[in-house]
């Protein structure tokens, strides 16, 4: 994707203390595919827009697997 310069994708984890964007290269998960980040392990909930202001990458959203 090109837009503002920017590609990839985001993940958006929520945890107890709030949430996070993390930024990644690449393709996107998948809803229902899971990855790890670290020793950390999530499933992607939903794939939707990037929540910043005209941002055109994809964001995928993570909860706990």
């Amino acid at each position: 994707m090109e837009g503002n310069g920017r590609s990839g994708f985001l993940f958006f984890v929520w945890s107890t203390s709030g949430y996070q964007l993390i930024e990644r290269s690449g393709e996107p998960p998948r809803p229902g595919q899971e990855v790890e980040d670290g020793e950390l392990r999530y499933r992607v909930t939903k794939l939707a827009p990037s929540p910043l202001p005209g941002d055109p990458r994809p964001c995928a959203y993570l909860s706990p697997a």
